[in-house]
C-alpha cells in the first residue's frame, strides 16, 4: 500500500559494468545542497522534478555497490509496466520514439511541439493513460500529420495500435464503474479481451478457501487467459515465462546485490525473491515478504515485485515497481516511536472491540531516502509505503513503513503558497497552514501508514477484501488508514511522545488541509464532468463528503460563498473528530464482515460524483496558476567507476539534465521486451 503525493494544495511552501555514455547522460553542474534546483520542466498538466540521494557519499563501498545492483535490477523491469498497463503501449511508445529522434522536418510548428509534449506524456504515465485520472491522453496533432511524420522517418505504426490514438477505444484504463463492465471497461492489459468479470470472480473463487488462515495473494503475478474452448490459463510473468526476458535481467543484477547484502537475513531474502522471479510460486512470494518484513537491522532496502493491485479493476493483479531505499538515520529514530507505539494505538481506537488486533505485531517504521525509482513507482512516486499488502503476513509477522524523505523534501522545495491562498477561507487558516501544514502532513503519513494499514481484523472466514470488497477494496483501505491519521492527529499522545509540538494546532491545520483538498482542490485534476475514478482521489472525497453531510445538523463543515467563491469552512474541530472516528469504525466493520453493500453505497454516495457547479468553479479559480497540479520525478543516475580488471571502485551520483533525456537513455538502455507480449 502506498500514499502517492497529495499534499500540494494543503502544504506550505518549504516540508557486465559499462560506464554511462556522457553522450546519453548529459548532466547538469553539481551545485551545493542549498543552492539544489528541484525544477527540471513542466508541460501538459505535468511537473518534472529531480532529487539528491542524502548520505550516499557516506556510504562504504559494499554499501554504494549494492544500491547500484538494486537499481540497475529496478530499470530491467521498467518496460513491464507499460505492458500491464496497455497491450499496445510498448509499440507506441517504440514508434513514436523512433520518429522523435530520427525526424528531421521542421521542429518549429505546433504540431511537432504537440508531439513532443505527447510522447512526454506517454513517458510520465507509463502509457497511454493518464497516471491519475485513467483517462485516455487525446492528441492534440491530427492522424494526417502523424501519418506524415511516421512515413519521413520510415516508422510503422498501423492498425489498432494507430487507430486507438484517435478514436474512442479503450477509452480508460481502469474502470471502476460496474455498469460499464468493470473489465470490459478497463483497457488495462491483465486480462485476455474475452475474459468477464464473472469468469474471474468464478475462478479465484474455486481456488480460494475463505477459511485458510494463510492465503495466497491469487493472480498477483499473471495475466489470466480464456482459451477457445472457454478455458481460463494464468500466464505467469516469470522467468522462461510471461516478461521472461526482463525478469531475467532483473534475476541477473539481483544476483550481483546478493554478493553484498548487508547481512545473511538479507542475502536470504534475495535468495527467496530471485526464485519467485525464477518460479513463479505465490508461496516463494509470501515467505520473501516474511523474511523482508522481519529483516529491519539493515540500512539499504528495496521494494521490487509485482505489488499494488490498484491498476486490476478486480484487485488481484500486481503492477510492476521498484524502490530502492537508503536508510535516514536520524529521522527514521525520531519516528520511530510510532511503532513502538503501536498497540497503544489499537486499543484506544474508535473501532469495536472485536475488530481491534489483540496483538499489533512488527510495525517498523523508517524515514529513508530514493536511490531509485522504476515501474509503477515512476516517474509519478510515492511519498509512504507500507508493506506487505496480504493481511495474514501483516497480522502474524508485521509490516514495514517508510516515507521517503528525500521526495517529500524535493516536492516541497518546489512548491509555492498561490493555491492555498486562493481556496483557503481566511487569513488564519493560511497561517495555520504556514505554521504546522508542513509537518501535519508528515504525521498524517506516518500515522497512515504504520498505524492505519496495520489496525483491524477481519473476522474468520470472511475472505479477504479482494473477494468481499471486489472493486471497492482500495478505496475503502485508504479511507481506513486516511481517517486511521485524522483521528489521532489531534491526540496529546503525540505531543507526549515527542513527535508533535501542539496537538490542537497539528489537528486543525490537518483537518482543514483534508477537507480543502477532498471537497475543492483535488477537483483541478479532473476534466469537467468526470466522475472521479482513482481510489485515493474517492477515498479522500468520500471521507470529507461524508463528514460534510453527517454534520450538517451540528454545521461542523459549512459551505460558504465569499466573493462569489465557494468554501468549506470547519465550525467544530472537536465534533468532527468524532465524525471521523465513527466513520474508521464503520468502515473497520465493513472490512471485517465483508459487507459489500454497505462498502459499495458508501463509496458511490460519497466518494464518485462530483458537483459540476462547484468543479467548474474551482477550474477557474485554478486557471491563474501556472504550476501543473501533478508531479513527478527523473531519478539521479548512478556511475560506477571500473579499474583495469571491470572491478567496482566508486559509485557517482550525477543528475540528468532533462526529462527527454532520462527517458531516450531508459528506452535504449533496458528495451528487453517484444512489443507485444
Amino acid at each position: 500500500m502506498k500514499i502517492k503525493y497529495t499534499a500540494v494544495f494543503t502544504m506550505a511552501i518549504a516540508f557486465f559494468f559499462s560506464c554511462a555514455d556522457s553522450n546519453e547522460t548529459t548532466q547538469v553542474d553539481k551545485k551545493k545542497a542549498t543552492d539544489f534546483d528541484s525544477n527540471v520542466e513542466q508541460f501538459s498538466d505535468i511537473k518534472v522534478l529531480r532529487y539528491q540521494i542524502p548520505g550516499f557519499d557516506a556510504l562504504d563501498l559494499r554499501q554504494k555497490k549494492l544500491v547500484y545492483f538494486l537499481t540497475q535490477a529496478g530499470y530491467e523491469g521498467r518496460e513491464i509496466i507499460y505492458d500491464q498497463n496497455y497491450r499496445h503501449n510498448l509499440t507506441i511508445k517504440r514508434a513514436l520514439e523512433n520518429v522523435y529522434t530520427s525526424f528531421k522536418g521542421d521542429k518549429t510548428t505546433e504540431d511537432w511541439k504537440n508531439f513532443e509534449t505527447f510522447l512526454k506524456k506517454i513517458w510520465f504515465a507509463n502509457g497511454i493513460h493518464h497516471h491519475y485520472s485513467n483517462a485516455k491522453f487525446v492528441p492534440a496533432f491530427s492522424a494526417d500529420y502523424l501519418t506524415g511524420i511516421l512515413k519521413e522517418t520510415n516508422t510503422v505504426l498501423i492498425g489498432e495500435a494507430f487507430e486507438v490514438l484517435f478514436n474512442d477505444k479503450d477509452a480508460k484504463k481502469v474502470n471502476l464503474d460496474a455498469s460499464k463492465g468493470l473489465i470490459k471497461g478497463s483497457a488495462s492489459n491483465f486480462y485476455s479481451p474475452n475474459v468477464t468479470a464473472a469468469d474471474i470472480d468464478a475462478f479465484y473463487d474455486a481456488k480460494m478457501d475463505k477459511n485458510d488462515p494463510t492465503p495466497m495473494e491469487y493472480g498477483l503475478n499473471s495475466k489470466l487467459i480464456k482459451n477457445a474452448d472457454g478455458t481460463l490459463v494464468e500466464k505467469v510473468w516469470k522467468s522462461g515465462g510471461m516478461y521472461g526476458v526482463a525478469i531475467d535481467k532483473i534475476i541477473f543484477w539481483l544476483e550481483k546485490a546478493k554478493t553484498v547484502a548487508e547481512n545473511e537475513k538479507q542475502a536470504h531474502t534475495f535468495d527467496l525473491l530471485i526464485s519467485y522471479y525464477k518460479t513463479g510460486n505465490l508461496k516463494t512470494w509470501d515467505e520473501y515478504n516474511i523474511a523482508w518484513a522481519t529483516n529491519t537491522d539493515i540500512s539499504i532496502d528495496i521494494i521490487n515485485g509485482f505489488i499494488e493491485v490498484y491498476n486490476d479493476p478486480k484487485a488481484y493483479r500486481g503492477s510492476y515497481e521498484t524502490v530502492v531505499q537508503i536508510k535516514d538515520f536520524d529521522m527514521s529514530k525520531k519516528m520511530a516511536v510510532l511503532s513502538e507505539y503501536a498497540q497503544w494505538f489499537e486499543d484506544n481506537s474508535p473501532l469495536f472491540p472485536n475488530h481491534k488486533k489483540p496483538n499489533v505485531v512488527g510495525v517498523s517504521y523508517k524515514t529513508v531516502n530514493t536511490a531509485g525509482e522504476a515501474g509503477d513507482s515512476s516517474p509519478s512516486t510515492p511519498i509512504g509505503v507500507n508493506l506487505p499488502n496480504n493481511n495474514w503476513i501483516r497480522e502474524q509477522h508485521g509490516s514495514k513503513s517508510v516515507s521517503l524523505g528525500n521526495i517529500i523534501h524535493a516536492y516541497n522545495n518546489a512548491g509555492g503558497s498561490g493555491r492555498l491562498k486562493e481556496f483557503a477561507f481566511d487569513q488564519a487558516e493560511i497561517d495555520a497552514e504556514l505554521k504546522y501544514g508542513q509537518l501535519a502532513d508528515k504525521l498524517h503519513t506516518s500515522l497512515h501508514e504504520v498505524i492505519g494499514h496495520a489496525s483491524g481484523k477481519i473476522n474468520p472466514g470472511v475472505g479477504q477484501p479482494k473477494q468481499t470488497m471486489k472493486n471497492y477494496a482500495s478505496t475503502l483501505e485508504e479511507a481506513r488508514a486516511d481517517l486511521v491519521g485524522l483521528y489521532y492527529l489531534p491526540n496529546e499522545k503525540l505531543v507526549e511522545l515527542g513527535v508533535s509540538p501542539n496537538a490542537e494546532g497539528i489537528g486543525k491545520a490537518a483537518f482543514d488541509g483534508y477537507i480543502r483538498n477532498g471537497l475543492l482542490t483535488q477537483l483541478i485534476r479532473l476534466e469537467l464532468g468526470d466522475e472521479i475514478e482513482e481510489a485515493h482521489m474517492r477515498n479522500r472525497q468520500l471521507v470529507a463528503a461524508w463528514a460534510f453531510e453527517k454534520g450538517a445538523k451540528d454545521t461542523v463543515i459549512e459551505k460558504l460563498t465569499k466573493d462569489n467563491k465557494t468554501y468549506f469552512v470547519i465550525r467544530d474541530y472537536k465534533k468532527l473528530h468524532t465524525l471521523f472516528g465513527e466513520l474508521l469504525r464503520e468502515i473497520q466493520r465493513i472490512k471485517s464482515e465483508g459487507d459489500f453493500e454497505a462498502g459499495k453505497a458508501l463509496v458511490e454516495t460519497y466518494g464518485v460524483k462530483v458537483d459540476q457547479a462547484v468543479h467548474k468553479e474551482v477550474l477557474a479559480r485554478n486557471s491563474q496558476f501556472k504550476s501543473a497540479p501533478y508531479s513527478g520525478f527523473i531519478n539521479p543516475v548512478l556511475v560506477p567507476t571500473v579499474d583495469a580488471d571491470g572491478n567496482i571502485t566508486d559509485v557517482k551520483v550525477t543528475q540528468q539534465a532533462d526529462f527527454t533525456t532520462q527517458m531516450l537513455y531508459y528506452a535504449k538502455t533496458y528495451a528487453t521486451l517484444p512489443s507485444m507480449n
